[in-house]
């Protein structure tokens, strides 16, 4: 469920990422090529870009299906940015939050977006929320899984963890204490991009120098796009991708 995209590189419309292309994440709205669950992505959908100079990213989010919006057909036309994370939601809960439950999530420098679905949410994870000061949870954007994954993403990066780590604990937290949970998960701060595959599928476009695109699937038929195996941590930045394997929690 939800399809996800993150870019650096050039400065360009929106539209050239989200729209444009043949496969776009537009399209992916309602028909995806490699999704393995779920079928359409009608709840909800957002973006968000940095402008140049400002390390706090604009959002842009609805509650809809984006081919229903004709304000992001025009935005996404005229606004140009060399960093964007957007993505479109399938929820895992019907009618959680609406708006507010839809990615990119955002704090300070940060946007993230989660793929996936925590299995026996929310009673899985309650656990969780004791080591989170109650500042942190009341703050929730919405009360959805993916909000309360972000966070446990955020505790860390507050803290002062690098964001691949910060992702990379989150996500064996999650799996340990809710089993079967799929935990794709994207975060930018315009200058690098972090990512993990679990459960669902990740591809990458890297040309060293210009651009890197980081996504659940491509966007286009170029032969340069690399899947991402399961189980992995990706970093990246304009100019090189690093891969690392995650290890499963234990039994």
């Amino acid at each position: 469920m939800c399809r996800h995209l993150a870019y650096l590189g050039p400065p360009q419309p929106l539209g050239d990422l989200l729209v444009e292309p043949a496969h776009s994440l537009y399209r992916q709205s309602w028909a995806p090529r490699m999704q393995r669950h779920g079928t359409v992505n009608a709840d909800g959908f957002g973006v968000g870009w940095y402008a140049e100079g400002d390390p706090v990213p604009a959002r842009y989010r609805r509650t809809g299906p984006v081919w229903g919006d004709q304000s992001f057909a025009d935005l996404a036309r005229v606004v140009r940015s060399g960093a964007l994370l957007g993505a479109v939601r399938d929820a895992t809960v019907a009618g959680a939050d609406g708006e507010a439950a839809a990615a990119p999530f955002a704090a300070g420098p940060w946007l993230f977006s989660h793929n996936g679905a925590v299995a026996g949410w929310p009673r899985s994870l309650a656990p969780l929320t004791r080591d989170l000061p109650p500042e942190d949870l009341l703050s929730m954007e919405a009360r959805c899984d993916s909000a309360l994954v972000w966070a446990l993403v955020l505790h860390r990066l507050r803290r002062g963890d690098e964001e691949g780590q910060a992702l990379a604990d989150t996500v064996l937290e999650v799996a340990e204490a809710a089993p079967g949970s799929r935990l794709n998960l994207l975060l930018t701060n315009g200058d690098t991009i972090a990512a993990t595959t679990w459960g669902d599928t990740l591809w990458c476009l890297a040309e060293p120098g210009r651009r890197t695109v980081v996504a659940s699937e491509p966007y286009d038929d170029d032969p340069h796009w690399r899947e991402v195996p399961d189980r992995t941590l990706l970093a990246a930045s304009r100019t090189d991708v690093l891969l690392t394997p995650l290890k499963e929690p234990p039994a």
